[in-house]
């Protein structure tokens, strides 16, 4: 009972920091001429620059798990994504890019701006890549699905394989995320909001490779990238419960 009122108490306090907080500054994305897309500048090149604490990490994310679950399995609806086992780069640039005004998240950008420094995404973001990756997110349910995953991997093993990696590993270097273990519906809603020109802090070189896939095809590669496991980052199965 102690743990679901404290997860009442933090998601009551994060709707009050929404509702308080600034709207969210603005920067030209990819539409800029000016843009480039992994600038080594500013806060994210100084977080990445820090070594993050996983004890003051795990103390920062109490208000992310109010939305992407104190697992962070995200929900399997879409509306958040998953994020156990992500990599430090990745988070460090989706959450700097979500405070200065490069990405447009208006649900996410209250609570990545209660973040005071770039010590806190650091610290954020070493504990969240080393939470384990949960197994039972959210896949392709459709009647099709053998079809639609297998239509998938011939997409994916195209023109994604060769940046996301074998297992969705992604490449931490090059800020690629992982994608194993991500809900489908969320897959599906990003890549048609960086196909649409929507995602404004997109990898070009990814815009140019999603740009002529139809709906269906979208729907395929992520029914296939939410079928993607990584070996020894998943989290064990959960025990069978005792019969009462």
């Amino acid at each position: 009972m102690k743990v679901k009122a404290s997860l009442l108490m933090i998601g009551l306090l994060s709707a009050s920091v929404a509702l308080a907080a600034p709207p969210a500054p603005r920067q030209e994305g990819i539409e800029g001429k000016g843009y480039k897309w992994n600038a080594q500048e500013g806060e994210k090149i100084e977080a990445l620059k820090l070594k993050g604490d996983k004890v003051r990490g795990e103390e920062a994310y109490e208000i992310c798990g109010a939305c992407h679950l104190p697992s962070g399995a995200g929900r399997p609806d879409g509306t958040f994504p998953q994020l156990a086992g992500q990599h430090t780069t990745v988070l460090i640039k989706q959450m700097a890019d979500i405070r200065a005004g490069l990405r447009d998240n208006p649900t996410m950008y209250p609570f990545a701006a209660t973040l005071t420094d770039p010590q806190e995404l650091a610290d954020v973001s070493v504990y969240i890549e080393a939470l384990c990756i949960p197994t039972d997110h959210g896949k392709y349910e459709g009647a099709d699905y053998a079809l639609q995953v297998n239509k998938g991997k011939e997409l994916y093993e195209k023109q994604c394989l060769e940046c996301h990696g074998k297992n969705g590993e992604g490449d931490k270097a090059k800020f690629y995320p992982v994608i194993a273990g991500q809900h489908y519906k969320y897959l599906l809603r990003q890549m048609t909001e960086i196909r649409d020109g929507h995602r404004r802090n997109a990898n070009p070189d990814m815009v140019k490779v999603i740009k002529p896939y139809t709906n269906d095809q979208l729907v395929a590669i992520s029914a296939y990238q939410a079928s993607l496991t990584m070996p020894g980052s998943m989290c064990k199965p959960k025990a069978a419960g005792k019969k009462k």
